[in-house]
C-alpha cells in the first residue's frame, strides 16, 4: 500500500507568539514549530497500516518555508516514515489552506498513492479545508473527520468511522481516497534518539510550488488575545475549606450562583 501523509508545522503550544511589525500576521523569529495535533494523528495512523500491511510505504509532504517546514519532516521521518517532500512556498506563503492544498496536490498526483491521509484540520488556522480540497483537486472521493480507519485485505476496501451528532457512521470505501483523520488507534508515538539523529542526514526531496491563480485570501490582522486578571488565591488547609471558601467567592463576588 503506498500512503501519503500531508503535515503542516504550527508554533508549539508552549511558544510565546506576537504579531509581526506590520500586524497582519505572526512573527516567525524565536518561534518553535512542530506537527500539528492531528497531522500527528495522521503520521501516527499511516504507520499503523503500514505495520499491519507488509510491503507498505509511506511518503510524508508539507508546504511552507524554510526551515520549519524541513524540520517537521525530519520529526516524520524520525517517527518511521520512508521518504518526505518539501513543497517549497518560498517568500510567498501566504498560510491560505486553498493554496496549500493546490501545492500539496501537484506533487500528491505525480507520487503513487492508494491513501492521502492529513490530520482533520490544523493547530494554527483550524480551517479543516485541506483534505477535501485534496480530494477535489486529485479527483477521488475525500472523508473527513475519520476515525478507526482499517484496510481489509478481504474486499480490498478501506473501513472507518466518522462521528455525527446521533452517534457514528460506519464507511467503506476503495482506493484511492483522502482521509482528514481525527483519531489514530493509538496515541501518536515518540521518536527514538536513533531515528532522530538519523533523521538529520535522511535526504529529502524538494519541489517548487506552482504559483497561485489568485490570492484566495489576505490576512487583515494579528492579534493576540488579552491578557488574563483579576486571578484570586485561596489559602486553605483542608480540599473542604477549599471548596467551602470557592462557592463563597463564586457565589458572592463573582455572581455565578443566585
Amino acid at each position: 500500500m503506498e500512503i501519503v501523509v500531508c503535515v503542516k508545522p504550527v508554533p508549539d503550544a508552549e511558544t510565546r507568539l506576537r504579531a509581526s511589525a506590520d500586524g497582519r500576521t505572526l512573527d516567525p523569529e524565536a518561534v518553535k514549530f512542530v506537527l500539528a495535533g492531528y497531522d500527528e494523528s495522521a503520521v501516527e495512523q499511516a504507520l499503523l497500516l503500514k505495520e499491519a500491511v507488509p510491503g507498505s510505504k509511506v511518503h510524508a509532504v508539507a508546504y511552507g518555508p524554510a526551515p520549519r517546514t524541513e524540520e517537521v519532516l525530519r520529526s516524520a521521518i524520525a517517527l518511521g516514515c520512508d521518504q518526505a517532500t518539501w513543497v517549497d512556498a518560498g517568500g510567498d506563503a501566504t498560510g491560505d489552506p486553498i493554496v496549500a492544498a493546490r501545492a500539496l496536490a501537484g506533487v500528491v498526483a505525480g507520487a503513487p498513492h492508494d491513501l492521502v491521509l492529513c490530520g482533520k484540520q490544523a493547530g494554527d488556522d483550524e480551517s479543516g479545508t485541506v483534505a477535501a480540497a485534496l480530494g477535489a483537486l486529485l479527483g477521488v472521493p475525500d472523508f473527513s473527520c475519520v476515525v478507526d480507519l482499517r484496510w481489509d485485505p478481504a474486499t480490498s476496501r478501506f473501513r472507518f468511522q466518522r462521528p455525527v451528532e446521533a452517534g457514528l457512521e460506519s464507511w467503506t470505501a476503495p482506493t484511492p481516497i483522502v482521509v482528514g483523520l481525527q483519531q489514530a488507534w493509538n496515541d501518536p508515538r515518540t521518536a527514538k534518539l536513533p531515528a532522530i539523529l538519523k533523521s538529520r542526514k535522511a535526504t529529502i526531496a524538494r519541489a517548487a510550488a506552482a504559483p497561485p491563480p489568485r490570492a484566495y485570501g489576505t490576512p487583515e490582522r494579528f492579534e493576540l488575545p488579552p491578557p488574563r486578571t483579576g486571578a484570586k488565591m485561596i489559602e486553605y488547609r483542608t480540599p473542604q475549606e477549599a471548596a467551602e471558601k470557592l462557592v463563597r467567592i463564586l457565589r458572592e463576588e463573582a455572581k455565578v450562583f443566585p
